[in-house]
């Protein structure tokens, strides 16, 4: 078992609140993602867990036993975590071969030299670098050595792997194959893994759960679909993926559906949308929210519907995506390649999986 579990984890900086009351339980062989933009805390709260930054209040606890505890004054060294640590530089020693590396942590626990040989080469094959074991650093690709950094981690059997953007320095055919690597492993080995990103793409495809921040705080946790498509303010909603932000004004509330109008400056565009967390009042401001491709665009059908104009259509391969003014409000929508628009074409567009969400942003 290897629980871990934040409570009212705190980091300042002078005047500078870094983390602020982070509470997180990640459960036993989860793949927990912190996601967010640069300076949202998701480093200082990884290096916390690590040991390597001491909290300004709060604790941390691995299977219910305090490693951390500012008020009851613990504070264990990294060595003494059972935590396994892959950085973004991979910290692979030039000097060492593959071997070397990947054995090093292991000299400090006494280990025999077949049973080092033994650890190294099992972790080596379940990183597929078994056949690398004698050559340098610099006779390895950029993804070879993060599977080094990988091994090394893994080579002490902790209970818990870190991940501080590993894959930010490869490029993006090696970075997608690197995640479904590092996932399998995970799935196999059965391992706890928070792992620090601020890429969506790795947050989505790796995750059991992603726990989204901004400011130091935590904004949303859930499942991936949880968060993109129940994001649960408009941040979240702005963070994860493309989306449509439409002012509108709350007509009126019949159960858990509001109907709007789109406050878009022509006074005839309503909308329905599901309450689906918030409260919201008759004469009240909100904010739709709804992604490229739930707008459908189809050729103006005359007055009394939604109706835009075409600004631009670009190419993209499986899609086009069109730029089109509502009103006022320029609006984001992937239509066929083959639905060809052109530049003040009138056209009429429909929503669907409409999210409201407070005004606030």
């Amino acid at each position: 078992m290897a629980e871990l579990r934040l409570v009212n984890l705190c980091k300042t900086y002078g005047d500078t609140n870094a983390v602020k009351d982070v509470n997180l339980t990640v459960r036993d062989g989860e793949f927990v993602t912190l996601l967010g933009p640069s300076g949202c805390g998701k480093t200082t709260t990884l290096r916390m867990i690590a040991g390597f930054t001491t909290p300004t209040a709060g604790s941390i606890l691995l299977d219910e036993v305090p490693i951390t505890s500012i008020e009851q004054k613990i504070l264990l060294p990294p060595e003494k975590r059972d935590m396994g640590m892959v950085f973004q530089s991979y910290a692979v020693w030039p000097h060492m071969n593959i071997f070397q590396n990947v054995a090093y942590p292991l000299k400090f626990k006494h280990f025999s030299k077949q049973e080092i040989q033994d650890k190294v080469m099992n972790v080596l094959g379940l990183v597929k670098l078994e056949n690398f074991a004698q050559r340098m650093p610099d006779q390895l690709s950029g993804g070879q050595q993060q599977r080094v950094a990988l091994a090394r981690a893994l080579v002490m059997e902790p209970k818990v792997l870190l991940l501080d953007e590993p894959l930010s320095n490869l490029d993006a055919k090696l970075r997608e194959s690197m995640r479904f690597e590092i996932v399998e492993l995970q799935r196999r080995l059965k391992i706890t893994v928070v792992y620090v990103t601020h890429d969506q793409a790795e947050a989505m495809s790796m995750s059991d759960r992603v726990v989204i921040m901004y400011n130091g705080l935590i904004q949303q946790i859930g499942s991936a679909p949880d968060v993109y498509q129940k994001p649960v303010n408009a941040f979240v909603a702005d963070f994860i993926g493309m989306a449509n932000f439409i002012p509108c004004i709350i007509q009126d509330i019949s159960g858990d559906v509001a109907r709007v109008i789109l406050d878009d400056g022509t006074e005839n565009h309503y909308l329905l949308c599901p309450i689906t967390s918030g409260h919201y009042s008759p004469g009240e401001r909100a904010v739709v929210v709804v992604r490229p491709e739930f707008v459908e665009v189809i050729p103006y059908q005359g007055q009394g519907g939604t109706n835009a104009k075409v600004v631009r259509q670009t190419y993209l391969g499986d899609k086009s995506d069109c730029l089109l003014e509502l009103g006022k409000i320029n609006l984001r929508a992937n239509t066929q390649t083959s639905f060809l628009l052109t530049p003040g074409q009138d056209v009429s567009v429909s929503f669907t999986n409409p999210i409201l969400l407070d005004v606030e942003r």
